[in-house]
């Protein structure tokens, strides 16, 4: 029982640190990579074209995107921003073979969601990128890394880098990404966040529109079709 309450309160306490120090920086340092890992992460980094996430219905894309706008709308209270920052999060998560809401997570652990921010290492925007990262992959200039679109892409992509260094390992490439290899704190922190706050259960779609529909037959009335799936 005692080990349970101290889980949980220390689960609170990572809950509350995240909430009340927005910023825990990432400080990814540099390794030596083969030529053929570095063309292949800057590979990924091009194609650049609007957020278009891969949903399996067009349910699920409501449901889903109706669920994280309404946990996002404290940080970004601008509808057309936070709703082009889900898609994009999902988007490049998704292209970097990631869980979308881990992404989530980490953002908020790195950044608190503020795309502009800069740490005391220098570690730059919402997933708190490295400006080493832009000579290693990009033209050099880290001022790209202030924009959303272009820091999300990098951060999925060195964090998807290290997932494949530590054989899928989420607690090691975590702490590959924040520089605390060896170390629980940030991992633990992560995780945490991840399931208090980010952590996405798809409902019974077909059923809840079957109780729909029953109730919209009992009153009278009829239920307009479901678009198909596809870009917003």
């Amino acid at each position: 029982m005692l080990t349970r309450k101290f889980g949980l309160f220390s689960a609170t306490f990572l809950i509350w640190f995240v909430s009340s120090n927005p910023a825990v920086a990432a400080r990814q340092m540099y390794e030596p990579m083969a030529e053929s890992v570095r063309l292949a992460m800057r590979t990924s980094l091009e194609g650049a074209r609007d957020p278009y996430p891969i949903f399996d219905s067009a349910a699920q894309r409501i449901d889903w995107l109706s669920t994280m706008s309404g946990r996002l709308v404290r940080k970004v209270p601008n509808f057309g921003q936070r709703l082009t920052l889900i898609k994009t999060i999902r988007y490049e998560a998704q292209r970097a073979g990631l869980d979308p809401q881990l992404v989530f997570a980490v953002i908020q652990v790195e950044s608190g969601f503020q795309p502009r921010i800069v740490s005391s290492a220098g570690a730059m925007g919402l997933m708190q990128v490295m400006p080493f990262w832009t000579d290693l992959l990009g033209d050099g200039d880290s001022r790209v890394l202030l924009d959303p679109r272009i820091n999300i892409r990098y951060g999925c992509v060195i964090l998807r880098h290290y997932l494949d260094m530590e054989r899928g390992d989420v607690n090691r490439a975590l702490q590959r990404y924040n520089g605390s290899l060896g170390k629980n704190d940030y991992s633990d922190l992560v995780l945490a966040t991840l399931q208090r706050r980010w952590a996405y259960h798809q409902p019974d779609l077909g059923r809840r529109a079957k109780h729909a529909e029953l109730q919209a037959q009992s009153s009278g009335n009829s239920l307009p079709a479901v678009a198909s799936a596809g870009r917003p």
